[in-house]
């Protein structure tokens, strides 16, 4: 009977530093693409020239940065160092895409 309580003990730890690394795992990954997105931002500010601000889209995000919708929107509101614009329609003055841009 004392080796099933045993048993039972280290599975209970191990699952409990398996989902320890799972988090931190999970975390680290976000963090990870965070940093991706605020380099490539970062450097498409430096390198703006004229009328451009180094504002992107969300589709060219995804496109340059291989990450979903999601994890790219997910991503810039975790960052202190993005900010969010909209392009607006000329037309009708209504937002047309959102675009992120690298705050200096």
């Amino acid at each position: 009977m004392k080796s099933l309580e045993l048993w039972a003990q280290l599975a209970a730890i191990f699952t409990a530093l398996l989902a320890v690394f799972g988090y931190g795992k999970y975390q680290f990954g976000l963090y990870r693409k965070r940093e991706q997105l605020e380099s490539y931002l970062k450097i498409e500010k430096i390198t703006a020239t004229g009328n451009n601000r180094g504002q992107r889209s969300i589709l060219h995000l995804m496109a340059k940065l291989g990450m979903t919708e999601a994890e790219i929107l997910q991503a810039s509101f975790n960052s202190k160092s993005i900010i969010r614009r909209t392009a607006q329609n000329p037309v009708n003055n209504r937002a047309e895409a959102l675009l992120l841009e690298y705050q200096i």
